[in-house]
């Protein structure tokens, strides 16, 4: 069904490539679905774990674990993309991700492990997922209109990504945290459905070969996904901390809504602004749309800093928005183009999703140190002062499509 819905709002403005739009028209509706199970729990995650007793800092050191897990297994995760081909990569990860779910429930009773079983599933599966993603986008683009492409996908994530986390906070509102669990696992199964109508985009049984990879031409991007990692973690978890903290102190399950609410705010802006910098970056303007939206982002940072009301949370929210959608859209064009051209596409993209996790990793460790020097507050507006200035390497990388 959301498979067809797509169709017939995309299809005639994908006229340029008539033959294969149910190939992207797929990935659409599975990474559409895969998100907002995604959404529907990420957000409160954090705030779950925080009301069943734990610390911030123990909070943030577990989410450095998380994502320190998943650079090494990014080698698995190429290993079955190369060999089975990222929608049966996707298949997997979506199953990983629904047993996941199982284990947070028991966290009031068996802590550690509980947490252990969730840690693994889902960080393999997010690995996993993110890099056939890539993978699979990377060769079904339209490489003339790639540009409309990632801002259509865009759209359909900040849609998922918007509506998500509203469902879920009312979910765990009325009904419980649980209930959200239980929908998300059902969710996550679903979404791989639309991707097997067709085959798989790549070839199966291949071989993953580093010799002659182009180091000269990619390190930069690498050093700038690690930034990106570092902003992710920057503008979800540790926004999340500041929020529940500073402005929702003491509100119980109300704060599940709460939160929910705030960071669906900016969808309306999300869906405008998606549009209009797929057609700068379709016009040969990605590498300025770049620099000026990293620019914006890491001054948001600064910004929220001195944030301590609900307004000032849509205020930030919504620059964050324009920010964060603007140099990810114009990255991640210049990132698939040199994927094109690199000829070592699994390889490259597996570095990639390497340097994001690090960059993660890295992140939540600086922000349980500060949490753990100074009080929790301190800390976290400490972390934030920094990341506005670790953000701007995001701005670094010279892409080969954008010196044309």
């Amino acid at each position: 069904m959301v498979e067809r819905i797509i169709h017939r709002l995309l299809l005639r403005r994908h006229f340029w490539r008539y033959a294969s739009f149910g190939e992207v028209a797929e990935i659409y509706a599975s990474r559409t679905m895969r998100i907002f199970a995604l959404r529907l729990v990420t957000v409160f995650t954090s705030v779950y774990l925080f009301q069943e007793g734990f610390s911030l800092t123990f909070l943030a050191l577990f989410w450095a674990i998380f994502y320190v897990f998943k650079v090494p297994f990014s080698w698995p995760s190429a290993l079955i993309i190369a060999k089975y081909g990222p929608k049966h990569g996707t298949l997997i990860s979506n199953i990983l991700a629904a047993a996941s779910m199982a284990f947070l429930p028991f966290v009031s009773h068996s802590a550690l492990w509980s947490l252990f079983g969730w840690l693994v599933l889902q960080a393999s599966s997010s690995c996993l997922y993110d890099l056939c993603y890539l993978v699979d986008f990377s060769k079904v683009k339209n490489g003339m209109h790639a540009g409309k492409e990632i801002a259509f996908m865009n759209i359909l994530e900040q849609v998922a990504t918007g509506i998500s986390p509203v469902v879920g906070g009312v979910l765990a509102y009325v009904a419980s945290p649980h209930v959200v669990m239980a929908v998300s696992s059902v969710l996550f199964l679903l979404s791989a459905i639309p991707l097997f109508r067709t085959g798989e985009p790549t070839h199966t049984h291949q071989k993953i070969d580093f010799s002659g990879f182009p180091w000269r031409t990619t390190w930069r991007s690498l050093t700038a996904e690690m930034a990106i990692g570092y902003d992710t973690f920057a503008t979800g978890t540790a926004w999340t901390f500041f929020m529940m903290l500073i402005v929702f102190t003491g509100n119980g399950n109300e704060i599940y809504a709460k939160v929910g609410a705030l960071s669906s705010v900016t969808l309306i802006a999300a869906l405008f602004i998606s549009y209009t910098f797929g057609k700068l970056i379709d016009n040969h303007k990605g590498r300025t749309l770049l620099r000026t939206a990293t620019i914006l982002n890491s001054s948001t940072h600064f910004m929220r800093v001195f944030v301590t009301t609900p307004i000032g949370i849509i205020f930030a929210n919504l620059l964050n928005q324009a920010g964060t959608t603007g140099y990810s859209m114009a990255f991640m064009r210049g990132m698939f183009d040199l994927a094109d051209t690199s000829g070592k596409r699994i390889a490259y993209l597996f570095f990639i999703e390497m340097a994001v996790n690090l960059g993660m990793a890295i992140s939540a460790v600086v922000l349980g140190v500060l949490l753990y020097l100074s009080s929790d507050v301190t800390g976290l507006k400490m972390f934030f002062i920094l990341a506005t200035f670790v953000t701007l390497l995001i701005a670094t990388p010279r892409f080969p499509l954008y010196r044309k």
